[in-house]
């Protein structure tokens, strides 16, 4: 999984890379309002990626969550 977010965020970085240069930063045309959006996504989506990254659940809790799950529930009689 760890994987799949760092490459993620390297084809972000790449993104960015190739386009920041084509980019117009007129805020009075459409091409700037184009372009401020544009780089708002791209920061969203290397946002999301680094959080999911960095605030990966521990494996132990996981293993803990999925015993947890495959346990029959238990039922009470009065």
């Amino acid at each position: 999984m760890k994987q799949r977010y760092l490459l993620c965020l390297l084809l972000c970085g790449l993104m960015l890379y190739y386009a920041l240069p084509r980019l117009v930063f007129h805020p009075s045309e459409i091409e700037g309002v184009f372009s401020m959006m544009w780089l708002l996504l791209a920061f969203f989506a290397a946002a999301g990626n680094l959080a999911a990254l960095l605030f990966l659940p521990d494996k132990q809790r996981m293993k803990a969550e999925n015993l947890r799950k495959k346990q029959k529930p238990r039922r009470y009689y009065q």
